[in-house]
């Protein structure tokens, strides 16, 4: 009660705040299983209230589809039942591209006080805090990619840039745009460390500084959130799913991150492979022994698999490899001089995962690896479509699917309602998209990420 008490004496003084810079709401978010943003807002004078007694909310969300329709599980379904979402103070923003309004996101808890059981921004940061109790750290963080195109509807969709890949006539082209997109980017505190062109057409990506797993998913949130209300305010609009349009090469939510004891960055300074220590190759080698299954967390929806193909750059083949942008695992050493820039990335994740399972999944995956001591095999290199011998991921969800469900370590991880939750949520995409071409499959998803 006393930690609630604090809360709202605190949320009392930022409301005043708020106030003062005319933001008259706030959105309260959580991202559902299905990897969707969803809200529920309150006036600025109520953030109080919140802080302290909480906003309800239904718990059917964590089984709802990307289609908004619903499946159930043995745990979590149906009509009934109530939660309550208390905003991270923390992380209170206000929104530069969205004059009047703040945001937060939220913890779940159940009624009667206890954590909800299929919260995953506190399965993240259980897992963060199982790190923590080995003295370890992650600093995590996500690249984010989207497509840009002309806001009529138009099927299919017409971009809204037509410069070459990487090329810096889409820069001339949406200058002003991407100039608002960093103006609110660094208005709301986030560093970027680099804004760019991409390969496919009318595409970008954003890349930010690293942050603790929990706030790397909810940075992923903020700026997602930040250049689809910058997109709004040009008249254009923005897709963050998989595919805009099969065929081509998609959009990726690369996750990168670095294993720190203290203030050593464990990725380098050691005697394993490119200088890794120990520690930093037992946890990597788990993540890679983990992939299949965190497959389905990481590309959640059959349109992944139409980004998931060979020698598009997607980290389809299960190996690593030092700068192997083919491999699902990418090994980056940095420059000699610059100890934080040492990092892994994993490169066959998207945009239409909810973050918060991805960090914490991405943990347990490899904690596991430490207590087994496990080791990497040989590395990669070059395209292994061209040159064989390693092994391909999943190569549809429903594969994935089987994968997760075999996975005693991320059922012990999640705990068995967010578990069971996810495999519903799964089984019902498989099921929604059964059938479909894939040109249909990218237009029932492309506006809803």
């Amino acid at each position: 009660m006393q930690e609630r008490e604090r809360a709202e004496s605190a949320a009392r003084q930022a409301a005043a705040q708020l106030t003062a810079q005319d933001v008259r709401g706030v959105a309260l978010t959580w991202v559902d299983n299905a990897g969707i943003s969803r809200v529920k807002a309150v006036p600025t004078s109520r953030l109080a209230h919140a802080a302290r007694r909480g906003v309800g909310a239904s718990p059917c969300f964590d089984v709802y589809l990307v289609d908004d329709s619903a499946v159930t599980s043995r745990h979590i379904g149906g009509p009934d039942g109530d939660l309550r979402l208390f905003p991270d103070l923390d992380r209170l923003t206000v929104l530069a591209a969205q004059p009047g309004w703040a945001w937060a996101p939220v913890d779940r808890y159940e009624q009667h006080g206890v954590p909800y059981a299929a919260c995953q921004r506190q399965f993240a940061r259980r897992m963060a805090d199982a790190a923590t109790a080995r003295g370890l750290r992650l600093r995590m963080g996500f690249e984010t990619e989207w497509v840009v195109m002309h806001a009529n509807g138009h099927e299919p969709p017409r971009y809204g840039c037509s410069g070459p890949a990487y090329g810096m006539t889409r820069v001339v082209e949406l200058s002003d745009y991407l100039r608002d997109v960093l103006d609110a980017l660094t208005a709301q505190q986030v560093e970027v460390l680099q804004i760019h062109p991409e390969y496919s057409p009318g595409q970008f990506e954003v890349s930010v500084a690293p942050s603790d797993p929990v706030g790397a998913a909810d940075l992923s949130v903020l700026v997602r959130e930040t250049v689809r209300a910058v997109s709004r305010r040009h008249d254009l609009d923005v897709s963050f799913a998989p595919v805009v349009e099969p065929g081509g090469v998609g959009n990726g939510a690369h996750l990168h991150l670095s294993l720190w004891r203290d203030e050593r960055n464990l990725c380098r300074g050691g005697d394993g492979p490119y200088g890794m220590t120990d520690e930093c190759e037992s946890f990597l080698a788990g993540v890679l022994r983990e992939l299949p299954a965190l497959l389905a967390l990481g590309a959640p929806t059959p349109a992944s698999y139409l980004r998931l193909e060979p020698s598009r750059w997607a980290g389809v083949y299960r190996c690593w490899g030092l700068e192997a942008r083919e491999a699902a695992l990418r090994f980056v050493t940095g420059a000699p001089d610059d100890t934080g820039a040492a990092n892994a990335e994993v490169k066959c994740f998207d945009a239409a995962a909810n973050p918060y399972l991805v960090t914490g999944a991405v943990i347990a995956a490899g904690l596991a690896g430490l207590d087994d001591g496990l080791r990497l095999p040989p590395p990669a290199a070059g395209d292994p479509a061209v040159t064989g011998g390693q092994e391909r991921l999943p190569t549809s969800l429903a594969e994935a699917l089987e994968h997760f469900e075999r996975s005693e370590l991320l059922r012990r991880a999640l705990g068995d309602p967010l578990f069971e939750a996810i495999a519903a949520v799964r089984a019902g995409e498989v099921k929604l998209f059964e059938g479909l071409a894939p040109k249909d499959v990218a237009a029932a998803t492309r506006r809803r990420y």
